[in-house]
């Protein structure tokens, strides 16, 4: 990391993983957010250090830099998502409270009694 650093600069570093494959990377990425070029490598090798968790490298590292090569601005974004049609489905779910309705969708018999025969 400290060599990809100070030979490409902060800002040309970009998160990747193959969590298709290994399922969810969660692991990985705390795992970098703990990361820390330890202080003699540091001298030794002339690397900066990482810095913080919610840094200004780590976060470029792990979103922003690829944020910027497909043009995304990340807090529009986030505003461009609570506006689509799953976010309002939620929001009117979470306003008639979050208990199942039991409503029951298909075809329903409602007059008589049902013959089961014909499923046997």
């Amino acid at each position: 990391m400290g060599t990809l650093i100070k030979g490409l600069g902060g800002d040309h570093v970009c998160w990747g993983t193959d969590a298709l494959w290994t399922g969810s990377p969660q692991w990985q990425i705390e795992g970098l957010r703990r990361l820390e070029i330890p202080e003699a490598m540091q001298k030794k090798y002339g690397f900066a250090p990482l810095g913080a968790a919610d840094g200004p490298v780590k976060t470029a590292i792990l979103g922003g830099n690829n944020a910027k090569l497909y043009n995304i601005q990340p807090k529009r974004a986030m505003l461009e998502l609570s506006r689509d049609h799953l976010a309002a489905m939620k929001a009117e779910y979470e306003k008639a409270g979050v208990e199942p309705s039991n409503m029951r969708y298909g075809y329903v018999v409602r007059n008589g009694p049902v013959d089961y025969s014909v499923f046997a």
